[in-house]
């Protein structure tokens, strides 16, 4: 099993689910997050002052899937959440020693 993190702008968050939905997936985790990376933030006016917001916002997409679901999931989410322009995000793939549902005690794939 592959653990998916993706971190993508939070306009895209809707469309990217409806293309994972249409994969199959049928559970993610999305949590609204702050921060940066090559665009360092940036500034913004306010009431006539000038700002530095160096905390950005995005969403965090956490997927747990099977291994040969991985590749499908990865370019969905490069395809949907893709605008060209700095900050689209990134995706993060790690191995998954288990999964466990806690209502049927499934355990490995059955329980994603």
């Amino acid at each position: 099993m592959k653990k998916i993190e993706a971190i993508i702008k939070p306009f895209k968050l809707d469309e990217v689910r409806e293309v994972l939905s249409e994969l199959g997936i049928m559970g993610l985790t999305a949590t609204e997050v702050k921060g940066f990376g090559r665009q360092k933030g940036h500034t913004e006016l306010y009431r006539g002052a000038e700002y530095v917001v160096d905390f950005l916002p995005k969403v965090k997409l956490d997927i747990v899937v099977a291994d040969e679901m991985a590749d499908k999931v990865i370019e969905s989410i490069i395809k949907t959440a893709h605008t060209g322009k700095i900050g689209d995000g990134k995706i993060f793939v790690m191995n998954v020693e288990d999964a466990i549902r806690i209502r049927t005690g499934e355990k490995g794939d059955d329980a994603i």
